[in-house]
């Protein structure tokens, strides 16, 4: 087929040629027209492939530059993304270390700020680890408190870190009432991640969901009037001695990053004024 091709445009140049020869020596009437007659068809064909040449080409050399653009597109908005996430993040971390800062300053107490650098999950958190420690003068069974409520005490202190045992830990249990209608009880941790508040089936009867239970002060060892959590569910066992209602935290004991450690002689005084929206 290539080698027809080839024989062909031979043909085509030898007579053209031959015609040119004739026209200049004379010898053929209309030569010139029987030129253009036979190189017209040629010259549209190569014109046409030149075109179509030149359009491929262009095509191609648009394609390209699309693709160019498309990947620095994706790439300014992936950074545009990652630096969108980084404002997020940093103003949420502004608006945590703000909250923790107006709650140190409302106390009437002496208090140390430390950030949580670990925690221990068992299905859910089991403890929580701090950075600070013995360097710091942090004392066994030091109370931790949150901007929304308390976390927990401190049971192991080390180097540089400290462990907290959170409130849903089962060994875990807190002096507390109702806020609303003053029901003592105490607020135990259970194995599955929970809170129950226990109380005397007769001091229970008005409990509703939604009442806000907060620390007792009793004991010495947390002060009084720190949100503890929310009533959920009430289960009321009759005639039983006591009653128990579910308690859902006010402290997201996973996503909380920032805390404060109660120190001083100080602690045992309530700070019920220090947060908002107890009742």
């Amino acid at each position: 087929m290539r080698l027809r091709a080839l024989g062909l445009l031979g043909v085509i140049a030898g007579v053209c040629l031959l015609l040119l020869t004739l026209q200049m020596r004379g010898r053929a009437a209309g030569a010139s027209e029987a030129l253009a007659v036979l190189t017209t068809p040629v010259q549209t064909v190569l014109a046409r492939i030149n075109r179509a040449t030149l359009g491929v080409w262009g095509t191609y050399r648009d394609w390209k530059n699309v693709r160019t653009e498309n990947r620095r597109l994706r790439d300014e908005a992936q950074r545009l993304r990652v630096e969108a996430l980084r404002v997020t993040e940093t103003a949420s971390e502004n608006d945590r270390l703000r909250r923790l800062l107006a709650l140190k300053q409302s106390l009437p107490l002496e208090t140390m700020a430390g950030e949580i650098i670990a925690r221990e999950w068992g299905g859910w958190v089991r403890s929580l680890t701090i950075n600070r420690g013995r360097g710091d003068s942090v004392g066994r069974l030091t109370a931790v408190i949150a901007p929304d409520g308390l976390v927990g005490r401190i049971v192991d202190v080390r180097t540089g870190s400290s462990i907290v045992q959170v409130l849903t830990d089962p060994a875990s249990t807190v002096g507390a009432h109702v806020v609303r209608t003053r029901t003592p009880g105490i607020v135990e941790g259970e194995p599955r991640g929970t809170l129950r508040f226990k109380y005397m089936a007769r001091d229970g009867g008005n409990l509703q969901i939604g009442d806000m239970v907060v620390t007792s002060g009793l004991g010495g060892l947390f002060p009084g009037g720190i949100p503890i959590g929310r009533v959920r569910s009430i289960d009321d066992r009759g005639a039983a001695l006591f009653s128990y209602a579910q308690l859902s935290p006010a402290v997201d004991f996973a996503r909380i990053d920032e805390v404060l450690l109660l120190t001083g002689s100080g602690a045992a005084r309530d700070v019920a004024a220090s947060f908002k929206g107890d009742g």
